[in-house]
């Protein structure tokens, strides 16, 4: 009888422990999915055009369509009014209308399944990845600090943001969709020109649809008075090094395709550092959130 009884123990636990094993497994599968047309970035191969000359340049405005050129410059870290100064450019084989088919990026990153946001910037190939739920949902060109105003590297959370705000090192300098993620030192996110290397006075440049896209997706900060600030926003990790005395990394690509690929375990890795103060924040986040809804 006391057997039977131990068994019948064991055979309940077994059963709330599978249970609640399938419960967190249901729980982490209806997390919202992003649409996207591949299952993972495609494969390319990459030729260089030299635009030393008018001749050539004239073929290229023939050649290329308005959209495929939106994807040339971003490949090349510039934006449409820099290509009249560009002498030399990557041009992939083939062109698909879906950006994330490029993307260096990888489209899954696990241990970010239980963080609804997270913009990432990579310092190494200039460039930013969005993510939610772990999964990315866009990823793009970015300028990042010169080599004497390097972008401080790390995790961040988004702060304020605004439309069209001066800047406090030059009052000359407009910058259209700004998000702050460091507040004392004045770093943020924004539209400004990208010149096809780091060129920014620390901050991270976008090109405009990108920085007015990413104005919308990102949360702002929670104020509980105009000098305390109640929960932080979406967090942004900045990460790497540029090698300012090497060639463009992008145009590595045409010797080798992979060249600026960053992987899902290299990522892991990096976020894994960072997590806990993720985490923390999210949550102290949800529970200043709850408490306004109560209220």
């Amino acid at each position: 009888m006391m057997m039977h009884f131990k068994q019948l123990i064991f055979f309940f636990i077994f059963t709330v422990a599978i249970s609640c094993q399938e419960s967190k497994e249901k729980a982490t599968t209806e997390r919202p999915k992003p649409t996207r047309k591949y299952d993972k970035p495609q494969d390319f191969t990459y030729t260089i055009w030299s635009l030393k000359n008018d001749s050539v340049r004239k073929i290229f405005k023939s050649k290329f369509s308005s959209s495929e050129i939106t994807t040339i410059v971003s490949l090349n870290r510039i934006d449409k009014n820099t290509l009249q100064k560009a002498d030399s450019l990557i041009i992939p084989n083939k062109f698909d209308a879906d950006f994330l088919a490029y993307s260096a990026f990888p489209f899954t990153i696990k241990n970010l399944n239980d963080v609804p946001k997270i913009a990432i910037f990579s310092y190494p190939i200039q460039a930013y990845g969005l993510y939610e739920y772990g999964e990315l949902v866009k990823w793009g060109p970015s300028s990042l600090g010169s080599e004497a105003h390097k972008t401080p590297t790390g995790l961040f959370f988004t702060n304020w943001k605004g439309e069209e705000v001066q800047s406090t090192v030059d009052d000359e300098w407009i910058l259209r969709w700004n998000f702050n993620i460091e507040n004392e030192e004045g770093v943020g996110w924004h539209q400004y020109e990208l010149p096809g290397y780091p060129a920014s006075h620390s901050c991270l440049r976008l090109l405009e649809n990108d920085a007015k896209w990413m104005y919308d997706w990102a949360d702002e900060w929670i104020l509980k008075d105009a000098n305390t600030v109640e929960a932080k926003g979406i967090p942004v990790l900045v990460f790497g090094d540029y090698d300012f005395d090497g060639k463009s990394p992008w145009l590595k690509l045409v010797d080798e395709p992979k060249a600026n690929d960053i992987s899902e375990k290299e990522f892991e890795s990096l976020v894994s550092n960072h997590l806990s103060d993720i985490m923390k924040e999210q949550e102290n986040r949800e529970k200043v959130l709850t408490k306004k809804q109560v209220e």
